[in-house]
């Protein structure tokens, strides 16, 4: 074996234990806040950690989403073959999830309308139908939930699982090509502040309040950082605000207070689940615009080039238009 080919090992191996540590560490973020059994959580973000990485690093770190998530349930797990159980549904749905983004053609820039759509329907909705079914039917048949207990845990597996796509998988998309904006002035630092001190305010003040109508008060603020900032800005808003609204849904508070679990679920899933829709798809259809815009742009320049080189040039009998002919 030659030093180039360990090399590439070692490359690789270290890939994967990164991959192992983040996911355990976005999970052990996501326990804080369970819902159900001290395991089931409403944003459950190492589902989006394991997407990213596998959109990003390829099909070759799955060891280590499978050995993080083995480490997070073999203490949850009520036994070894449930935990192992639990590790492969874990493991499975994002591997399927980026098999079918890969097979619609989708784009880790996430600048076109059908890759937010693909991000959803396929990653988040179909593919998470994978995880939460493995999930909640070993705990049914390891005897940790009643039978009763299935669908409320899947609807909750469920949608943590398709909301750690929609909500992180496009923040750490965001962030590994983030870069130190040289040429922003003072003003665009101002709009940047502005936008997340009003985002971290309304959204506290909306999750305290009893009326569950004034939380999409937030919506204008996820336009105004999908319109300006575009994806850079949409998705941390977008994290932001569902992450305060699971704060306040934990500590029963605002529109969460005594409500039982499924309704706290309904509303607070609806909630997220529109605060991602809106901020993903606007920045995706702005985006889109602008592309073509400059598509467009450089078409334009393109034929203007090609008609100046073909106009006809003044022959040695001509009088050039500087040069009018005399009366």
């Amino acid at each position: 074996m030659g030093s180039a080919e360990v090399g590439r090992l070692g490359s690789a191996a270290l890939r994967i234990l990164a991959v192992a540590a983040v996911y355990y560490g976005a999970a052990q973020v996501g326990l804080l806040h369970q819902l159900v059994r001290d395991q089931v959580t409403p944003l459950w973000p190492p589902t989006g950690v394991a997407l990213a990485a596998l959109l990003v690093m390829g099909l070759r770190v799955w060891p280590g989403i499978a050995l993080g998530a083995f480490l997070v349930n073999v203490s949850l797990g009520p036994s070894l073959i449930s935990v192992l159980a639990i590790t492969a549904g874990n493991t499975l749905a994002p591997v399927c999830a980026c098999l079918m983004l890969r097979r619609a053609g989708f784009r880790i820039e996430l600048d076109r309308l059908r890759d937010v759509l693909a991000l959803v329907f396929l990653g988040a909705l179909a593919g998470m139908l994978i995880s939460s079914t493995i999930g909640s039917g070993v705990l049914v048949l390891s005897g940790a939930l009643d039978a009763g207990d299935f669908w409320p845990t899947w609807s909750v597996w469920w949608t943590g699982d398709a909301m750690g796509i929609l909500v992180v998988t496009p923040f750490l998309l965001v962030l590994r090509k983030a870069r130190w904006p040289s040429r922003a002035g003072p003003g665009r630092w101002l709009e940047v502040v502005a936008l997340a001190l009003g985002t971290v305010f309304v959204t506290l003040l909306v999750t305290r309040t009893p009326d569950s109508n004034l939380l999409f008060l937030v919506s204008p603020f996820l336009i105004w950082a999908a319109f300006r900032f575009r994806l850079a800005g949409a998705a941390p808003c977008a994290l932001a605000v569902s992450t305060l609204a699971i704060l306040a849904a934990a500590g029963d508070r605002g529109p969460f207070v005594g409500e039982d679990v499924f309704a706290s679920m309904v509303t607070l899933q609806a909630f997220n689940g529109t605060t991602a829709l809106t901020a993903l798809l606007i920045a995706a259809v702005i985006t889109e615009r602008d592309s073509t815009h400059e598509e467009i742009k450089r078409v334009c320049e393109r034929l203007a080039e090609m008609v100046a080189r073909m106009e006809p040039r003044p022959g040695p009998h001509e009088y050039p238009p500087e040069n009018p002919p005399p009366p």
